[in-house]
């Protein structure tokens, strides 16, 4: 048995030999090479991997900068023709505003002047009228025009449509005054008090017809007198606009009255209205 060993240690020590032989290094080596090949090759696929990747997203990231620039240049010119149309619109906005504010301001100048005018009218109605008693006769101003109140006991006897002398001649100072102004519109307003007209009274039937016949009447005088008869209107009010209730004798004459209201004509100060 000892003899069989050590028969056989020489052939292990030769097979050991064998395993370094020059042979044996090469294909190590080669081996080694091998592995470090494909090493190298996955390495390099995987940076060509990345780096395709990355152009991919460098070509997006400049599509969508490209994209974005031509959207802000979009934006840009909208709001350029947004500016440029804004200062169009202030600009006529302002060749408005001025424009109106002329017309404001010749507005302005013509209601004075119509003011001066109604104060001046007032004045001259007045002065013609100073010798008739205040009762009778008032001359007043309200709401921009002129306002020439004459009682029953001036013109009328009751139930009467013929104007007393007394009140012809107020009627007739009047139209003196006003002549040739055709720049006043004058309305006649007949009034009332609530008093039933008596029956059987020739040709009127109720306070309505006393109230515009007795206009009427006025009318006709102050034509005759020299007033344009374009610019004169008899209107009848009957018992409707009393100026007190008709619950006491005083009260009642003083609602039995004509006023004549002189209006001074507005077509001017229309015109600009309707131009604003």
């Amino acid at each position: 048995m000892k003899t069989t060993l050590r028969n056989l240690l020489p052939a292990t020590a030769l097979v050991a030999a064998l395993a370094f032989t020059p042979g044996c290094v090469s294909q190590k080596k080669y081996t080694a090479l091998q592995t470090q090949n494909t090493e190298l090759t996955s390495s390099r696929d995987r940076l060509q991997a990345e780096k395709n990747a990355l152009e991919q997203e460098k070509n997006r990231t400049e599509e969508e900068l490209r994209q974005r620039l031509v959207s802000r240049s979009q934006q840009v010119s909208q709001l350029n023709e947004t500016l440029s149309g804004a200062e169009k619109t202030n600009s006529q906005l302002s060749a408005d505003l001025k424009e109106r504010e002329q017309r404001l301001a010749e507005l302005q100048t013509k209601l004075a002047e119509k003011d001066r005018a109604v104060q001046a009218l007032r004045k001259r109605v007045a002065d013609a009228l100073l010798g008739f008693n205040a009762q009778d006769l008032q001359v007043n101003l309200r709401n921009g025009k002129v306002y020439v109140s004459l009682s029953e006991q001036l013109l009328f006897k009751s139930g009467s449509t013929k104007v007393d002398p007394r009140g012809q001649e107020a009627l007739r100072k009047l139209a003196t005054a006003l002549k040739g102004n055709q720049d006043v519109n004058v309305l006649v307003e007949g009034h009332t008090d609530n008093v039933p007209i008596l029956k059987g009274t020739a040709s009127i039937r109720d306070n309505w017809d006393l109230s515009v016949l007795r206009a009427t009447e006025i009318t006709r005088i102050l034509t005759e007198s020299g007033m344009t008869a374009a610019q004169v209107t008899p209107s009848g009010r009957s018992q409707y606009v009393p100026v007190a209730q008709n619950d006491t004798p005083q009260n009642k004459a003083l609602n039995r009255r004509t006023e004549i209201i002189l209006t001074p004509k507005l077509d001017e100060l229309f015109q600009i209205l309707e131009q604003n």
